[in-house]
């Protein structure tokens, strides 16, 4: 009997440093930790999203990746996504810190969970364009398994008007 394939998605941020590039080592390792990336969304400029008291951060570059896995949990994807994060220079783990690298599960299927380390799907991705954006453009009829909206019907209503643009190089 074959292992169920399920399919996850991961946002991938970066404002520190070569932000492309910091986004393509974190989509290799991803692979190097042996998950199937299936696709990937363009690549989007954004605004740091909730900074307080004047605070000022370079620009986010954002993107989603389609992962298939199988016999793996989502704790064991998060162990694997926090070691990529280490791997490329990441030691602040606090929100609203600038980071050269910041992977986060988005969905794992339509599984529910909350632990002490984890929270699928991710708790605040309903609120944030700079995660909708690219996730809709991969997957624009998932059903978000708590909202029970599809992620297009997400992101129409959510109330985050920050921008979030196509990046091209230059």
């Amino acid at each position: 009997m074959e292992a169920e394939v399920i399919t996850t998605y991961v946002g991938l941020g970066s404002n520190l440093g070569d932000r492309a590039g910091n986004l393509l080592l974190a989509v290799r390792g991803l692979m190097e930790a042996s998950f199937t990336v299936c696709k990937l969304s363009a690549i989007y400029e954004t605004e740091p999203f909730g900074l307080v008291n004047g605070e000022e951060h370079a620009p986010y570059l954002n993107m989603v990746a389609e992962i298939h896995v199988t016999s793996i949990s989502p704790s064991q994807m998060l162990a694997r996504m926090l070691r990529i994060e280490y791997l490329l220079g990441r030691r602040d783990k606090n929100l609203k810190k600038p980071r050269t690298v910041d992977l986060d599960l988005l969905l794992y299927g339509d599984l529910q969970m909350t632990t002490e380390f984890l929270t699928v799907p991710h708790p605040r991705l309903h609120e944030r364009r700079f995660v909708l954006v690219p996730l809709a453009e991969l997957a624009p009829h998932s059903i978000h398994p708590i909202i029970k909206k599809s992620v297009q019907e997400i992101l129409q209503s959510a109330k985050d008007y920050s921008m979030v643009k196509r990046w091209y190089p230059t």
